[in-house]
Parts: structure tokens; C-alpha cells; sequence
């Protein structure tokens, strides 16, 4: 159900382009426990999100988070959930929707390592593999459920979890849901929570579905923003190669072949069939590379991103099911193969390299019948991309 005294977002715009300050987390209100397990996982500064976004969620202000990828957004609402919650009784307390499955992976991995040491269990749920070990994680007994919206409204079906105590509620890449049709979904979960409930909602866009949405649930919500929307990463390099579309597998390989060999390489393709085209050639050409699109069973995406993380695959290739919730530290190139569709994919795709101010660069493929794309998407972050010919790829070879 609609929060009843639901309102537009206040005009206490919180916004701040970097952190050059000396800001620690002990600044932030948290407690021993949370600053010790921050401290054991080698973290001391916020980053500007997190600055802004962790003393509002102590207070329980419902709170709109925007940001580029690679920010720190989800520490920026795992860590005040923990924090929150840490000593209190054992139920379902704090809730978090995703759209995918990599990036509910990701939030539990990042609940763990901040959680550690407090008791707290998190049990994440999404589609792609059985039932049995989500339902009997979700009827003993959880802190807090990070979900896929399918796969939660099977088991809210199923009466397998409730949420009457329900304290938080987090829309986490809220665009992005609704990019992939879960408004219908989003409203039937939210109507089984309590009105009167903090509500932080996070994306790294806001267009006008995403502003209507927080209008519906947020309570007078505080807009923390970081960057300028649509804003792509400082910190990655950006280069478009003109190239002739029946050309662009030759010179995937020719980039690769001059990069160093401990670079990882992260290419996005439009199709998945088009994904495993460029995995077949990368391999015929002597180069480890796996696939990553949503006909692979969970148990090979896992093993794919594995390979990928430890440096035994140095190229994964995937469609834009990656493009958010991968964190994966040290991708030092993002390949465009395929120019996106959408202005705002790529400052998604291209937010897998440069994370936590370390550099990367982002090289885009572009055809004859994507210059059009190009030109849009170079409006939409506001800068021109610089144009790299290779000698025998350019368009006239």
C-alpha cells in the first residue's frame, strides 16, 4: 500500500562532485562493533555516498541515493541496515530488492563482511536455482532477505516468509527494475509491508518512473546525490574505435593481444548469441574467455565469474545481465562490442572498470549504423570520445 503521508523528495539536496576531505567512518555515528568489522575489512573513509547517505539512514530518514556505479552505494545502506539492527530480536527486519541475481549476490556478500561478528543472518533469494535451501533459510528465521522480486513473491505465495516486522525496506537500482518490468511485482511485495517502515531507495539514474515511485513509497525522502546524473566515472578513460561490424571480432583480438597479459577484460555484446560468437573466436584464437548471459544455469555463472575473479578466464564476455552488480576489483578494460541501445547502459557497462578511484578504460566498438548511437550517448555524459583508427579496421578497410 501507498505510504499515506507520501510526498515529493525535500529540497535539502545533498550534493557533493568528490571527497577530498578527511572523513572516517568513526565521523558517521556508528557504533564499536560496525567500526571494527569496517576496520577488519580494511576500510577507514566513507566514500561521498556513504558520507552523506549513512548519517541520514541512522536517523531513519527515508533517503533517495543516486550515484554512478562504482561509488559505494551498497555499503552506503548495508552498513546503517547492520547497524540498525545489531542486538535487536530475531526476525525479518530489513529487506532489499534487486534486479538480479549477481547484484543480490553481491549485497549479501557485502551484509557478511560488515556484518561479521554481529549474529546477524542474511539469506539471499532469486530465481535460476531450487527452492529447498532459500525456503528453509527463509522459515528459520532471517535478519534480513535480499531478493530478486520474482523469486520473493513465489515464496511470499508459498507463505514460506512474512514481513510484519518489517523495519527497512531498500529499492536497491530501482531504474533498472523498472527497466525490467517489476513495477507490477515491486507493488504486490510492498503492499504486505507496513506503512510505517524507513524506506531508502538507490539507483544511479532518475528518470521520471523512478521519481513516481519514490513519490508512491518514500516518506519525505532526503535526495543524496553524487555526480551529476548520467555522469560516467571520472576516473575511466574513454575511446571509441570505428570499425566495420564483420571486422569487430578481429579486432577484439588485436586489443587484447597488445594489452598486458594480467589485464582483465570485461566485453558487453547486445545479444547472447553474439556472446558466445566472440567467445567461440576468442578461444580459436588462443584466448580463455567465458560467456555470461541468462541462458547459463546459475551454477555456471557462478563458476564463469569465478574463473574471471581468480584470473583463470582473462576475458568474460556478457550480454547486459553484468552490466550491474558486478564488483569485481581490478577489471582494468571495459569492451563495448556491441554499442547499448540506451544512453544510460552505458554508464552502466562502463562502470565495471575505474570503481573505488582506481583508472580504467572503456573502449567502444562503433559501426557505420552506430555513429547515430555514439553521438547520443556523447551528449548524454556530456563529453566528446575520443575516435582511436587502427590501421586495417578503420571503416575504408
Amino acid at each position: 500500500a501507498a505510504r499515506a503521508d507520501a510526498a515529493a523528495p525535500e529540497q535539502t539536496l545533498a550534493q557533493q562532485e568528490a571527497s577530498t576531505s578527511d572523513i572516517t567512518f568513526q565521523d558517521l555515528g556508528l557504533g564499536e562493533a560496525m567500526l571494527a568489522s569496517l576496520a577488519k575489512a580494511g576500510y577507514s573513509r566513507p566514500t561521498p555516498i556513504q558520507q552523506q547517505a549513512i548519517p541520514l539512514a541512522l536517523r531513519g530518514r527515508d533517503l533517495m541515493g543516486l550515484a554512478q556505479t562504482g561509488t559505494g552505494k551498497t555499503a552506503a545502506f548495508t552498513i546503517p541496515i547492520i547497524e540498525r539492527l545489531i542486538g535487536g530480536p530475531k526476525r525479518t527486519r530489513a529487506l532489499v530488492l534487486t534486479p538480479t541475481r549477481e547484484l543480490c549476490q553481491q549485497v549479501e556478500a557485502s551484509v557478511r563482511k560488515y556484518g561479521t561478528g554481529t549474529g546477524l543472518e542474511v539469506v539471499s533469494v532469486y530465481g535460476g536455482v531450487g527452492y529447498e535451501g532459500q525456503t528453509e533459510a527463509l522459515r528459520g528465521g532471517v535478519d534480513i532477505v535480499v531478493a530478486t522480486p520474482g523469486r520473493l513473491i513465489d515464496h511470499l505465495e508459498k507463505q514460506n516468509v512474512v514481513f510484519d516486522d518489517l523495519e527497512v525496506l531498500v529499492l536497491d537500482e530501482a531504474d533498472r527494475m523498472l527497466d525490467m518490468g517489476f513495477a507490477p511485482q515491486i507493488n504486490r511485495i510492498v503492499a504486505t509491508i507496513h506503512p510505517y517502515r524507513q524506506t531508502l531507495l538507490f539507483s544511479a539514474t532518475m528518470p521520471p518512473e523512478v521519481e513516481a515511485l519514490a513519490r508512491k513509497y518514500l516518506r519525505k525522502p532526503v535526495v543524496v546525490q553524487v555526480g551529476r546524473r548520467s555522469q560516467a566515472a571520472t576516473t575511466v578513460r574513454h575511446f571509441v574505435y570505428p570499425v566495420p561490424g564483420h571486422r569487430k571480432s578481429s579486432l577484439l583480438t588485436h586489443l587484447i593481444g597488445e594489452m598486458e597479459a594480467d589485464d582483465s577484460v570485461l566485453v558487453f555484446t547486445r545479444t547472447k548469441h553474439g556472446a558466445d560468437r566472440v567467445v567461440r573466436h576468442l578461444e580459436h584464437e588462443g584466448v580463455h574467455a567465458d560467456a555470461l548471459h541468462a541462458d547459463k544455469s546459475q551454477s555456471q555463472r557462478d563458476q564463469a565469474l569465478k574463473r574471471f575473479k581468480d584470473g583463470k578466464t582473462r576475458v568474460l564476455v556478457a550480454t547486459d545481465i553484468a552490466q550491474r552488480g558486478l564488483d569485481i576489483s581490478g577489471i582494468t578494460h571495459v569492451i563495448n562490442y556491441d554499442v547499448p541501445q540506451q544512453a544510460e547502459d552505458y554508464v552502466h557497462r562502463i562502470g565495471r572498470t575505474g570503481r573505488a578511484a582506481k583508472e580504467g578504460d572503456a573502449f567502444t566498438f562503433m559501426s557505420t549504423d552506430e555513429i547515430g548511437m555514439v553521438r547520443t550517448i556523447e551528449r548524454v555524459i556530456g563529453q566528446e570520445i575520443p575516435r582511436i583508427s587502427v590501421s586495417g579496421f578503420d571503416f575504408g578497410t
